[in-house]
């Protein structure tokens, strides 16, 4: 399950300007290469990407233009789900999502089931289960208090984790 490389669209569909499609996996970044194009002298392929570097270009399905975007490229493990992850920033509405995304799609990669990306930051340790649930319920938030407390959850975890102190912070959990 973890040795294939997923892709899905990452932001809600709709009227939006920029929509997001996320790809991940062992095979990221060669699958994203198969159909960006960069344009200009600074812009480069994703396999030749130094990690957490944005980059600009085309996605090309079947020789014709999908869509100009921009090109994150962040090879693992320093990110969500712990593996190499190319995220492609295009036009907003569903007609240019779902073009990248085929594009990703037809050139290897196989759709995301939903919550797959956080079961993988889970399954690779990036995530404990309380913040894999947390991260699931999110959308399902009723309002800002849901929002802030996971919010200061992690920001406490972090700090926590920082200082090198294995303390618990049942208190905030209690309030989840």
């Amino acid at each position: 399950m973890l040795d294939d490389t997923i892709a899905a669209i990452a932001t809600p569909l709709g009227e939006g300007g920029l929509a997001v499609v996320r790809l991940s996996g062992p095979q990221a970044l060669s699958i994203a290469e198969r159909c960006f194009v960069p344009l200009g002298k600074h812009s480069r392929k994703p396999t030749e990407a130094p990690s957490h570097t944005l980059h600009y270009g085309r996605v090309v399905r079947d020789g014709r233009v999908v869509d100009e975007v921009l090109c994150a490229v962040m090879r693992a493990p320093r990110t969500y789900t712990r593996q190499d992850t190319v995220e492609i920033t295009c036009h907003g509405g569903l007609l240019a999502a779902k073009g990248v995304l085929d594009a990703l799609l037809e050139s290897g990669a196989r759709l995301a089931e939903p919550g797959e990306f956080t079961n993988r930051a889970f399954l690779n340790g990036r995530l404990d289960l309380a913040q894999a649930e947390a991260v699931a319920d999110l959308p399902r938030g009723r309002g800002v208090r849901e929002s802030t407390l996971y919010g200061d959850y992690f920001y406490l975890e972090a700090l926590v984790r920082l200082s090198g102190k294995n303390v618990m912070l049942p208190w905030l959990s209690n309030q989840l």
